[in-house]
């Protein structure tokens, strides 16, 4: 009777500690993804927000800052934002922002009002004070990041927001360009326990799509506030569990915008990138009923079987697949210098990304804990 008991006390506390992980993750995820926050981009200071709040979770676990006694690199971005409310009516009827439409991220300003002339089946065609503006019909709305302005509008409309013909336009929106916008990466570090100058480097991106006017927000939870949980719940890990090598952990702006930060950083030497064991980019780590998939899998294959033999091990996740070589997240540019690397992501479950779904109410989280296992296993490898 005494060994059931200290078995069910046992079961019991490493079931509260998992559960603990999870609701830090959330709490984490919660934050990054507020009004306060704004989508992590380019209005409201959103992205500064976030950056502050990464900060002082880094100085909370007291790791080590990595650009000369700063914990910031600053990078220029031009974008293309839409800081007031837009309004947008197709034959009388109002249509809301984020959910009905989007403006294509490029769009630039207009205000009028016209009839509107069938191209096709999706696209239909009007012109205001000279300046022509483009409706286009779409099955789901994706938001991205503009540099540049086009000479014209171009909206996006959901078609299930809009199932009749549009014959008139009434639309007001504003944009503006900002040139040079400061964005920042972090990094820090805490320090091995051999003496070895070698290190496992972490890494996710911050930044996320911002918001359209004052009253719609993306707010990425899936991408990537759910990664940059995952990154920041390792830093706390090392912070009392060091691992035999350094570990940096990188915390991305200017992704969603083109991969700019992470290629700023590759580019800036702040490091030797020759003293990376292994790079570890996570991204859309928020699901994983059907397992994760590994970029850069097919190219380090000695790698990618040791963490399908801790999965077979340790029974953690349904499945691993592996990719070869994408240019779709910041693991690119360390793997075009030559560090080895990963860029995993979760699959299955929700289907939100880059809209206004992409909630930290509607995350499900179901593998967060067993990649976060899957991830420390493997760096013990090393």
């Amino acid at each position: 009777m005494q060994r059931f008991t200290i078995f069910c006390l046992l079961f019991f506390f490493s079931s509260f500690l998992r559960s603990q992980d999870t609701v830090e993750a959330r709490r984490i995820i919660k934050f990054l993804c507020s009004e306060k926050c704004y989508g992590r981009g380019y209005l409201n200071k959103g992205l500064g927000n976030a950056e502050k709040f990464i900060l002082q979770e880094i100085k909370n676990n007291k790791a080590k800052p990595i650009f000369n006694r700063s914990y910031t690199q600053v990078f220029e971005q031009n974008v293309n934002t839409f800081p007031t409310n837009i309004r947008l009516m197709l034959n009388g009827e109002t249509l809301v922002a984020g959910r009905d439409y989007i403006p294509n991220p490029g769009s630039s300003g207009i205000s009028g009002q016209c009839v509107l002339q069938k191209i096709d089946s999706v696209h239909y065609l009007g012109s205001i004070a000279q300046k022509s503006v483009s409706i286009v019909f779409k099955k789901k709305l994706t938001f991205s990041v503009a540099h540049q302005v086009k000479p014209y509008c171009e909206i996006e409309i959901e078609r299930k927001a809009f199932p009749l013909e549009p014959k008139s336009l009434d639309i007001k929106i504003e944009n503006k360009l900002v040139s040079n916008f400061k964005s920042k990466n972090i990094a820090c570090y805490i320090p091995g326990t051999s003496d070895s100058d070698s290190c496992i480097v972490f890494s996710a991106h911050y930044d996320h799509l911002g918001g359209i006017g004052q009253n719609c927000y993306f707010p990425g939870a899936n991408d990537n506030a759910s990664g940059v949980s995952m990154v920041l719940s390792l830093l706390k890990h090392y912070a009392l569990n060091p691992a035999k090598y350094k570990c940096i952990f990188l915390f991305f702006a200017g992704e969603e915008a083109g991969l700019l930060g992470s290629k700023a950083f590759v580019e800036s030497n702040a490091f030797d990138l020759k003293k990376i064991k292994f790079l570890l980019n996570l991204d859309l780590l928020g699901t994983g009923e059907e397992g994760i998939m590994v970029v850069n899998g097919a190219i380090h294959e000695k790698e990618f079987e040791m963490l399908n033999q801790i999965n077979q091990q340790k029974q953690l996740i349904k499945q691993i697949k592996k990719r070869g070589k994408a240019a779709n997240s910041d693991h690119y540019w360390f793997s075009e210098a030559g560090v080895p690397c990963f860029f995993i992501y979760t699959m299955g479950g929700i289907t939100a990304y880059h809209d206004v779904y992409d909630l930290d109410t509607t995350l499900p989280l179901t593998a967060y804990n067993a990649v976060f296992r899957l991830l420390t296993k493997f760096v013990d490898t090393f």
